[in-house]
């Protein structure tokens, strides 16, 4: 017998593990940057591929939903949940960490691949509020892991390490609820609809239109946030705080969905959704004390916080033909997005914040580790050839000066990084983090605010399918084999 509480608190777990691995991945971040050596460019791949390995299980496990069924998907996704958190704990460089964020995200994809069209199958009369309270753990479970990382495991010693071991909780938990559990037909099985007439359905002229504008609120939502820690913490604020903080807001207003989408209807939502998005990412780009950071953060948090449910409740509602293949092309192209703009934007936060850097102070920076790096590394045993690693690139840095003495982009920053993370203990060390960390702040934020202009076409659009429903008489969802379809 079919227990659709189980089932549907059961994915609620799931998606509570994928947030608790987004939150690990986003909250190592800046240690993992620190012990690898990493340019913002190579933490943005790291926390990036994360959304790859999402789209990658969503392209191929979605259309193959109605084909084997959800049970398999979820049974999946338990297992590469747990495979992610035990490559990040066990990283010994770069790519196993990197191979450890992309299990998780494989694990994320798989959630949503299996558990989106189950929602929809089990509240076939309510799929947009149903959604949203589905999709209100992946805040919550960042607002619990931010809580956690911040309260429980900075105490607990282990360094980052330790981090993932929070990722196997919830992992257990639904593994254990779902692995036995039947599972119901898709919807679109049930009502006989054939994979060829889903496929037909994704070049349904709402599709065309949702599918871009599902890159965009996508990218509005995860690549900062992922972002939000580092950035901050870079600048004195406790940016775990903040990401939980903005979690917290949209979990709250995913508990509310039931009510709004009454009274706003999906097309509202995502409307007034992308005026405060694109304000709030704007303000908090320029958020310099840790009170502004929240308040800004909170607009930009209340924009977001039905993009993606709701988007997909659109798109269920309005084209139900395309079933749990339209609900998974949906998820893939917005994770897709993130893992293009996640490293997107490290890369304009290098840019941006090699121009707040006083190249005359770092030259001196420069030449200072020169003089000193070689000395320690002669009494530094097996250390001493990565001090003199360091000791090199800085030079080649140097050796890069233009004709007017200034120091080339992207490398400057990344020496710095070198210099900060070589564990030398000299006084030049402090000089070049305490220059260092002001310019990441800095870049960041402004790669933000490079990323808020974009918001601009979705208050046209969204503006303009809102216009078209009150002029049709209001919004109005379609069900299979309803004469309204």
């Amino acid at each position: 017998m079919i227990s659709r509480n189980r089932l549907f608190y059961g994915s609620c777990l799931a998606l509570l593990t994928t947030a608790f691995a987004f939150t690990v991945i986003s909250g190592i971040a800046f240690s993992v940057k620190s012990e690898f050596v990493l340019t913002n460019a190579q933490l943005g791949v790291f926390t990036g591929v994360f959304f790859i390995g999402f789209t990658i299980s969503q392209a191929i496990f979605s259309p193959l939903c109605d084909i084997i069924g959800m049970r398999w998907i979820v049974r999946g996704a338990f297992v590469t949940h747990v495979a992610g958190a035990v490559l990040i704990m066990t990283a010994q460089g770069y790519v196993p960490a990197v191979a450890g964020s992309l299990c998780a995200g494989l694990g994320a994809g798989l959630v949503e691949a299996g558990c989106n069209p189950l929602v929809a199958a089990l509240y076939p009369d309510n799929k947009t509020s149903k959604l949203n309270h589905f999709h209100m753990w992946f805040p919550y479970g960042n607002l619990i892991a931010a809580i956690l990382l911040t309260l429980v495991f900075a105490n607990l010693g282990g360094g980052w390490r330790a981090q993932p071991l929070l990722i196997l909780v919830p992992a257990l938990g639904y593994g254990l609820m779902m692995f036995t559990a039947p599972f119901p037909q898709t919807e679109g099985v049930q009502a006989g609809v054939s994979v060829g007439e889903s496929f037909k359905a994704l070049f349904a002229p709402i599709m065309l239109i949702m599918l871009p504008m599902m890159l965009l609120t996508a990218s509005m939502e995860l690549p900062p946030s992922s972002w939000v820690p580092p950035v901050l913490q870079a600048g004195g604020i406790n940016g775990l705080l903040v990401f939980g903080f903005v979690f917290g807001i949209m979990g709250t207003l995913r508990l509310l969905a039931g009510p709004v989408v009454r009274v706003l209807t999906p097309t509202g939502i995502l409307f007034g959704g992308a005026v405060l998005a694109t304000l709030g990412l704007y303000l908090f780009s320029m958020a310099e004390s840790t009170l502004m950071a929240f308040l800004t953060a909170a607009i930009w948090a209340t924009g977001i916080a039905y993009f993606w449910p709701t988007m997909l409740g659109y798109v269920s509602e309005r084209n139900p033909k395309s079933g749990a293949l339209g609900l998974g092309v949906m998820g893939a192209v917005g994770m897709l997005a993130s893992f293009f703009v996640t490293p997107w934007l490290g890369g304009v936060a290098d840019d941006r914040g090699h121009d707040t850097l006083d190249n005359a102070v770092v030259v001196e920076i420069f030449e200072d580790v020169n003089l000193q790096f070689p000395g320690v590394a002669e009494t530094a045993g097996s250390q001493a050839e990565d001090i003199m690693a360091v000791n090199a690139t800085v030079q080649e840095v140097l050796n890069q000066r233009d004709p007017e003495g200034n120091l080339p982009r992207g490398s400057t920053m990344q020496a710095l990084r070198a210099i900060g993370g070589s564990g030398v203990e000299l006084e030049v060390v402090e000089r070049a983090q305490a220059e260092l960390n002001p310019a990441d702040n800095a870049g960041g934020r402004r790669s933000f605010r490079t990323l808020a202009p974009y918001g601009f076409i979705l208050i046209a659009v969204f503006g303009l399918l809102l216009i078209r429903d009150l002029r049709a008489g209001g919004y109005r969802a379609e069900k299979l084999g309803s004469q309204d379809e």
